[in-house]
């Protein structure tokens, strides 16, 4: 009778399965390594060690903290850097660049997650020490979640809106149980994170900017800083992860510079002269055009164009919807369908580029001529009244003009636009419904912007409407922008395979009026937010290719910016002394797995 009830209460009790430590978690499907894997595909692991490089940008810096709202955009490239490398901080696991969105161990050896994702523990490697030998404890993890709740900016302020409980397990492990609303990526940003040293780390005045070296537990510490000019890392010789899969190839030269320019020419001089050893363009008419100096044809100077598997990045004008001159949909419509791209591309840019037409162009995620699925309207619900029906049947293709800056049709459809908004025309002057000017400032950062600008003025004037244009030093441009105080400005919007979370603080109503988010346009729809919480809630591949596209014709829908063109190719010259490996990544370009030549002399 014992074991029969035994028997009956086990039935109805839920068995609790023991989570299995995990080398990596992928954000849809297994991770496409093994356990036992050596190293990432596009590392060599041969690569010498040794050497320096030198890398030049166009800017300046007043901070060495990344985490910051008044370090976001002025913080020294290499602290915290997506091409570069975090050279000093690190986060709790690596991102593979071959596969969409797949993190392996790094400060965290393995981890542990049950099947629906409610938790994650992280299990520290007990190699893992800061740069002083002191070890990374499950109390500098806890601790740094919790500083930048307090004091951090966004994305790293919210990790902790969507945990329930975060609690030390055993020696060196921390768990993550999630609130019932954290989505299937969360495990991954976390693991995204960085990680600081409690002992070692000032928390009264973390939210102001410093110049004082940080201690990391990452490959590099930094020798020298001449603020706003430059900034040296040096190779830290006791660094504990060298030999652990995720960074054998990595980490290659043993100092590396980083210089700062006020103009792309200024740059562009200083690569000719070898004081720059790698510079990427972005230019096709430079590409073919500049680069014929002695260096090139020598073969001391080598151009390499690079292909990328990824949808192709999105350059826009964004309108700022907080001001009222872009409140209106049909005005912001207008602006687009006058912008004449192949003007541009032709008079300015030799016809290198292309359009851009979707935020995941070149991608099987982009709605571009695409027709929506059963799926993507059942997804999309009343939102698709909002979608345009060219957007819906596939479609959809931004106006091409005859290539005079002026083109008369296109013009005429975007003054029945502004007509249709209550604009007329007195006077030579385009005029509101509330007899005000259509006017607004395009504010630019790099000459080749203010090109754009200039060209996109001269087609406005013919409908009456006066732009502004306002070019501004690095600082001061990041300044207005976290602030929003701008009326239009160019910005790229980075495309991947794995869009998720960061769609939130580019477009998220909450995100709206956060100082420092990335919500320029300053989208507030509650079907965009809905839509997002599709994307993040997606657990098929099938379902989140269509919550992507569905997503895509809603952006497209509603004009927050004016997409302008995209290259395919990546465009890297490089002194033949600095070398790659054969392999390249599904992002293509990976500058921490390159080397020094001379270090095998």
């Amino acid at each position: 009778m014992f074991k029969t009830l035994l028997i009956a209460l086990l039935s109805i009790l839920p068995l609790t399965v023991a989570a299995q430590p995990l080398h990596g978690i992928a954000m849809h499907g297994a991770p496409a390594l093994p356990a036992n894997y050596t190293h990432f595909p596009y590392a060599n692991p041969d690569a010498p060690k040794g050497g320096k490089l030198s890398f030049g940008v166009v800017g300046t810096f007043n901070n060495l903290n990344s985490f910051i709202v008044k370090g976001k955009r002025t913080t020294a490239r290499g602290m915290w850097d997506p091409e570069l490398g975090n050279l000093v901080v690190e986060s709790l696991m690596a991102r593979s660049r071959d596969e969409p969105f797949t993190m392996y161990g790094l400060l965290a050896e393995t981890v542990e997650m049950d099947e629906n994702r409610t938790f994650i523990q992280f299990n520290l490697n007990p190699k893992a020490h800061w740069s002083d030998g002191k070890p990374v404890t499950p109390e500098d993890v806890m601790f740094t979640f919790e500083l930048m709740r307090d004091k951090g900016r966004p994305p790293f302020s919210n990790r902790l809106k969507l945990v329930q409980k975060m609690e030390k397990i055993g020696d060196r492990s921390v768990r993550f149980t999630f609130k019932p609303e954290a989505d299937r990526e969360f495990p991954l940003l976390l693991a995204l994170s960085p990680v600081l040293p409690k002992h070692a780390t000032k928390v009264e005045s973390f939210d102001q900017t410093t110049l004082t070296p940080p201690l990391g537990s990452g490959p590099y510490l930094v020798k020298t800083i001449r603020p706003g000019e430059k900034i040296v890392y040096q190779r830290d010789p006791n660094y504990w992860g060298k030999d652990i899969p995720s960074k054998i190839g990595f980490d290659n030269f043993d100092e590396i510079s980083i210089e700062y320019y006020l103009q792309e020419n200024t740059l562009f001089e200083a690569f000719k002269k070898g004081l720059i050893d790698v510079l990427s363009e972005g230019s096709p008419k430079n590409w073919d055009l500049a680069y014929d100096f002695p260096a090139v044809q020598r073969g001391d100077v080598i151009k390499e164009v690079f292909q990328p598997r990824l949808p192709a990045n999105t350059l826009a004008m964004t309108f700022n919807t907080r001001r009222p001159v872009f409140a209106d949909l049909r005005v912001r419509k207008a602006l687009t369908l006058a912008f004449d791209f192949e003007w541009l591309n032709r008079s300015l840019f030799e016809k290198a580029y292309r359009r851009t037409e979707s935020f995941w162009q070149n991608s099987d995620l982009s709605s571009l001529g695409v027709p929506a699925s059963p799926r993507e309207l059942e997804l999309l619900g009343d939102a698709r009244g909002k979608v345009e029906p060219s957007l819906l049947d596939g479609s959809f293709k931004l106006p091409v003009s005859d290539g005079s800056g002026r083109d008369r049709k296109i013009l005429k459809e975007a003054f029945a636009l502004l007509k249709e908004a209550g604009y007329h025309i007195e006077a030579g002057r385009m005029l509101g419904p509330d007899g005000k000017p259509l006017r607004f400032e395009i504010l630019s950062q790099s000459l080749d912007q203010e090109r754009i600008a200039i060209a996109y003025q001269r087609t406005l004037s013919a409908l009456g409407i006066a732009v502004s244009i306002r070019t501004v030093e690095d600082a001061q441009y990041q300044e207005r922008t976290q602030k929003f105080d701008f009326d239009m400005i160019f910005r790229t919007y980075a495309a991947t395979l794995s869009p998720g979370l960061e769609q939130e603080t580019r477009w998220a109503s909450a995100s709206r009026d956060v100082e420092g988010s990335d919500n320029a346009a300053g989208a507030a729809d509650p079907d965009i937010d809905r839509m997002i919480g599709v994307i993040l809630a997606a657990r098929t591949d099938e379902d989140f290719k269509a919550a992507v596209r569905a997503f895509d014709r809603l952006l497209l829908s509603q004009y927050y910016a004016i997409p302008l063109f995209h290259s395919p190719e990546q465009r890297v010259a490089r002194w033949k002394h600095i070398n790659h490996p054969a392999t390249l990544s599904l992002y293509g370009v990976q500058f921490p797995t390159w080397w020094d030549e001379r270090a095998k002399k």
